[in-house]
């Protein structure tokens, strides 16, 4: 890219002016962090939120939105002093949380038990990845067995890359990533710094998924989300073990595979940027919290095992046409949304509560908005089994991402360094 077209992309990235509306900024679209706004804009739960019937049928008792507000919790900070902390992961029978710092570029090990034991570093990345407003360290996931790491970052030059690590027994304190075991799984080329996605997610297969965003700039101007022979504005799915002279190989059975004209690593599409994203530990049902443009921001609802569905960006802004797009053929809209006009700027998606602590929190999705920082719970309403959504009554400043333990709890990760974890009240 050259020097003139990449400033311009920065320019938009950072003022975000489009036909449209003016650009806000978020966990997907990130703000320097050096930011001193205090403004707290009303949360996006209490005005003109947006349902839709798609949603599937839940396997939880349905909970209205006077059931969700009356659920008592609380958070409890279990962590300070961390930069810029946007990904967290736990590795099987731990009770650690490991932590991908954004700008540090690090990987660091929490105790989740002990506030006094301070965080130990595991991976550090920092030489190779870039320092942009978007990009750095974005994510991290293990394999199902605990032996080896994967981790989603952009090299100096932006792209994209998902690496492997092996976790390496330390004689003292949490196990390490050795690397010299540095393995890349997949590079993918950004074209412009912003949109990255960056979550991370291994299954009980061991496939591992991946989300892209657009590739950034404004309005998806290259229609990657649309676009079955690109990558980008994409969740994909892989097998990450190495298959002859590959990689990693794409499983038989995702959704474009033999298809042609389409990548067969991809397993959901039409996505602008989809931040965060988490599997029900359950239902195995798949919820996608996809950054939206300038004007809704959106949330996404399969079941388990649907795959090749497309959610409409370039096309739809939420429920909305953009740029007087049509739904495309077989395209299905979000089942929750909410307007910037409501104090929303970025959605950060969550998890679905399957902690025993909380019992009447059981089955709610757990997200929230960048700006506005207060927790919103989804369910489903009783009556026609569409998502009820009301507010938990918990607020974070600048909430970048959540996480989920083995045991079902659910943390939320700040901007300014903190993780706190959700407790019954």
């Amino acid at each position: 890219m050259n020097k003139t077209l990449a400033t311009a992309a920065l320019l938009v990235a950072a003022a975000a002016c489009s036909s449209s509306g003016p650009k806000s900024t978020g966990p997907g679209t990130l703000p320097p962090i050096n930011s001193t706004s205090t403004e707290r804009p009303t949360s996006p739960s209490t005005k003109n939120a947006t349902t839709t019937s798609t949603i599937a049928k839940f396997t939880d008792t349905p909970k209205s939105s006077s059931q969700i507000e009356a659920i008592g919790i609380a958070l409890q900070e279990i962590a300070t002093g961390l930069e810029s902390p946007v990904a967290a992961t736990t590795r099987t029978n731990e009770r650690l949380l490991y932590v991908a710092e954004q700008h540090t570029a690090r990987v660091v090990a929490i105790d989740v038990e002990s506030s006094e034991t301070p965080p130990r570093e595991i991976l550090n990345l920092r030489g190779n990845v870039a320092q942009g407003n978007e990009q750095g360290l974005l994510g991290l996931a293990f394999s199902v067995d605990g032996s080896r790491l994967f981790v989603h970052y952009n090299d100096r030059a932006g792209d994209s890359f998902i690496d492997e690590y092996t976790m390496t027994a330390a004689s003292a304190g949490p196990a390490t990533a050795d690397p010299a075991t540095r393995r890349e799984v997949l590079r993918q080329k950004q074209p412009f710094p912003n949109h990255n996605g960056g979550q991370l997610v291994v299954d009980a297969d061991d496939m591992l998924y991946i989300a892209f965003g657009d590739g950034g700039l404004a309005a998806d101007p290259f229609k990657n989300g649309q676009d079955l022979n690109s990558l980008l504005g994409k969740i994909l799915r892989i097998d990450p073990r190495p298959s002859g002279t590959s990689p990693y190989r794409a499983p038989a059975d995702n959704p474009f595979v033999g298809r042609q004209g389409a990548r067969p690593e991809i397993w959901q599409w039409g996505l602008r940027n989809p931040w965060r994203f988490s599997f029900d530990a359950v239902t195995n049902d798949l919820w996608i919290a996809d950054v939206g443009q300038n004007l809704y921001e959106e949330i996404n609802h399969t079941t388990a095992g649907e795959s090749g569905v497309n959610f409409g960006w370039n096309l739809r802004e939420g429920t909305h046409p953009f740029n007087d797009g049509a739904q495309p053929t077989g395209g299905i809209d979000p089942v929750f949304e909410y307007a910037h006009d409501d104090g929303g700027c970025s959605v950060t998606g969550g998890y679905v509560y399957r902690g025993k602590s909380i019992p009447a929190l059981t089955g709610v999705y757990v997200f929230a908005d960048y700006c506005a920082g207060d927790l919103i719970g989804i369910s489903a309403e009783s009556n026609n089994q569409r998502p009820a959504h009301g507010s938990l009554g918990l607020h974070v400043d600048e909430p970048t991402s959540f996480a989920q333990d083995t045991n079902g709890e659910i943390y939320v990760l700040s901007r300014d360094g903190s993780i706190s974890k959700i407790v019954a009240k």
